[in-house]
């Protein structure tokens, strides 16, 4: 399949997962949930020490209260926004 340079360098949003109402920054946002994936401890035996301890990997995008994407405000988002983010969406989806 042939992309042109404005689909090759614009990844296509899909929603795998239902978004939430959240803050940035003190500001009320939506968050999107673009991928999800938890890989559950698999135990000793396995060749990877990343497969067996688990892990997680969480994808979202920060979208304004009307939907739209918000930029501006994914780089107003601190570390301790991150993570509270992404603890949140674990939450949602049963990881601990």
């Amino acid at each position: 399949m042939y992309l042109n340079s404005s689909e090759a360098t614009k990844p296509k949003r899909h929603r795998s997962l239902p978004g939430f109402e959240s803050y940035v920054s003190g500001i009320p946002c939506r968050i999107d949930v673009t991928y999800y994936f938890e890989q559950k401890p698999l135990g000793p035996t396995c060749d990877s020490d990343w497969d067996c301890h688990g892990y997680t990997e969480i994808s979202f995008d920060v979208l304004d209260r009307n939907g739209r994407d918000a930029p501006w405000l994914t780089r107003k988002m601190s570390l301790a926004d991150k993570e509270r983010i992404e603890s949140e969406i674990c939450h949602q989806h049963g990881a601990h």
